[in-house]
């Protein structure tokens, strides 16, 4: 059947801030996966007050970028849901640490059923060497620990960057934080709103290129315990 152009069935949201070396190519390789497994997708990047040329090439990639200037994880997630048009909407990173042709893992349970949401988990997947710094290991560790005891769930990997949903699960969500914190609070809420949360295991690569990273152990750990805590 002919699918019309206004029935996006998947919309693949990748937050961006100065990834210019890899956002063009994680916008190539996610089409081509909606090409070749017939679906009929969109491919949004949120520039996130980027220095460097991210949107131009992802935008010669066929992504269709939006400009959320207010910086935070969260800030860049909460603007490209509320752009999103696909009836599954799949959040990733764009920096080729997570493999793109595993979407398929996120997409189909919340395609077909039988969950509202989708957490990849990297200690379950094909964690490479090098991959996550020794610090980072042992604070999502502890952190994903802390937040199945405060909301009650069995999420193992709080803070994996490959995740989706469905767009009615996101019509009951309400979320209010802007930074990394927003990675515990997508499922906190969930888990207030009663949806069904599925978890699937996922690669996650070392970085191949020379960049500063946006993860700061210290203060990102705070402002998660912080939410935990409190929210």
């Amino acid at each position: 059947m002919q699918k019309g152009k206004d029935n996006i069935e998947l919309t693949l949201l990748m937050p961006c801030k100065d990834e210019e070396q890899t956002v063009g190519i994680c916008t190539g390789l996610a089409r081509k996966y909606m090409r070749e497994n017939g679906i009929n997708g969109e491919v949004i990047v949120v520039d996130n007050a980027s220095s460097d040329a991210s949107a131009r090439c992802a935008r010669q990639r066929g992504a269709r970028v939006i400009y959320e200037p207010r910086t935070g994880y969260g800030s860049a997630i909460r603007a490209g849901l509320r752009a999103s048009k696909g009836e599954v909407i799949i959040i990733v990173d764009c920096d080729l640490t997570y493999d793109i042709r595993e979407i398929g893992k996120i997409y189909e349970p919340l395609k077909y059923g039988p969950f509202d949401m989708m957490i990849g988990d990297r200690f379950l997947g094909n964690l490479e060497k090098g991959a996550m710094p020794i610090s980072h290991y042992f604070g999502v560790k502890v952190l994903s620990l802390l937040g199945r005891w405060r909301f009650h769930t069995d999420v193992g990997d709080f803070h994996c960057g490959l995740r989706g949903l469905t767009a009615n699960a996101v019509k009951k969500l309400r979320f209010k934080t802007r930074g990394m914190e927003f990675a515990t609070e997508f499922i906190a809420e969930a888990v207030r709103a009663g949806l069904s949360i599925g978890q699937t295991p996922v690669s996650l690569r070392r970085c191949r290129y020379e960049r500063k990273s946006k993860l700061r152990t210290i203060r990102d750990g705070m402002r998660h315990m912080k939410y935990i805590i409190s929210g």
